[in-house]
């Protein structure tokens, strides 16, 4: 028996010393990476070179250690953790996110499709993906009058310009042999649109996706940010800011870098699973 327990100890070692190998060289940069940059950050803190406070804080001030290690309380109205703080965000950008998805979708088919709308169309297209999220803010307070909605249109209104661009695109890229095979074929609109013309489209479609996930979370961050009394990461970091609580601040940017990064790979997942060949 104990021969048998070393044996499987000596194997499990060897495999993670293959796993190590293999993979060393991909996780040692970027660990080596982060720690020099925390500790460039500590010790320019710490000699009075930036005015920001050292990553330290994040433990050694009470109040952010408490956002830190409780990101679940609930203390009523906007006091609550960060987690509950991101999960509001992440509903938000849920809701415009899809909006955005249906009618990017929706209106690229048609663009991509009708030469003439692509051409009346595009101008304006190209025009309004310019604008930055944060001046969409002040047009949809006074449009909607209220934060909630308002969020929600800043939101669909960044992310739905890569969604619907991309899948113009990619629907004009079909090549003609497919357009033959439809008509030679006769096959129907229905049958046309999703045996050929979807998947076709599917890897521009999904390039706008990720895109578009990506600017969706910048965009209720910055429109959270100038939006008073609602419970949102982005409010969180300006009520900090206002109350000059900086350590706060720089643990909210952790949580939002590190779930705009689980959205992208999310999508890039997803991107693999639907359409494992692109």
């Amino acid at each position: 028996m104990a021969t048998t327990v070393n044996t499987r100890g000596k194997n499990g070692n060897s495999s993670f010393a293959k796993w190590w190998k293999k993979n060393s060289q991909n996780i040692l940069p970027p660990i080596v990476g982060i720690l020099g940059f925390l500790f460039v950050w500590q010790i320019s803190s710490n000699i009075g070179l930036i005015k920001l406070p050292p990553p330290s804080d994040l433990w050694f001030n009470e109040r952010t250690r408490t956002y830190l290690l409780y990101p679940f309380f609930n203390r009523g109205g906007t006091d609550v953790g960060l987690f509950w703080q991101s999960l509001a965000s992440l509903q938000r950008v849920l809701i415009g996110y899809t909006l955005a998805a249906v009618v990017g979708i929706s209106a690229g088919v048609f663009v991509g499709l009708n030469s003439f709308a692509n051409k009346a169309l595009d101008p304006l297209f190209q025009f309004l993906r310019t604008v930055p999220p944060l001046a969409w803010v002040p047009i949809a307070l006074a449009a909607l009058q209220q934060n909630q909605p308002a969020a929600l249109f800043v939101i669909f209104i960044t992310a739905v310009w890569p969604i619907l661009i991309n899948t113009a695109v990619g629907v004009q890229q079909i090549p003609q042999d497919y357009i033959n095979v439809r008509k030679v074929l006769q096959l129907s609109q229905k049958k046309f649109f999703f045996k050929i013309l979807i998947p076709s489209a599917l890897p521009y479609i999904f390039t706008g996706l990720r895109i578009a996930i990506g600017l969706a979370w910048l965009a209720i961050i910055a429109a959270e940010i100038v939006m008073s009394g609602i419970v949102g990461i982005g409010f969180f970091i300006w009520d900090s800011y206002q109350n000059n609580y900086i350590s706060d601040i720089i643990l909210a940017l952790i949580y939002i870098g590190a779930i705009g990064l689980v959205l992208d790979r999310f999508m890039g997942w997803l991107q693999t699973l639907i359409s494992p060949g692109e």
